[in-house]
């Protein structure tokens, strides 16, 4: 029987850490005092961030009456 061997390197993921913000934010929306994450870039906590809509690529989106 012929033995083989599998060679390659050991997957150690990101090279850099993530980026990070200040650890005592909070949303910015009067009242709120959810504190954020510091990984959230945002400035508001996710009830109170304002409606985002996807990049629609070559479709035409019609008005609603």
């Amino acid at each position: 029987m012929q033995d083989t061997a599998v060679k390659g390197r050991k997957f150690t993921g990101s090279s850099r850490a993530p980026k990070t913000y200040s650890t005592t934010r909070t949303c910015i929306e009067k009242g709120c005092d959810t504190r954020l994450s510091q990984y959230n870039k945002r400035e508001h906590c996710f009830p109170h961030a304002p409606t985002r809509y996807p990049r629609l690529r070559g479709r035409i989106i019609k008005a609603e009456s």
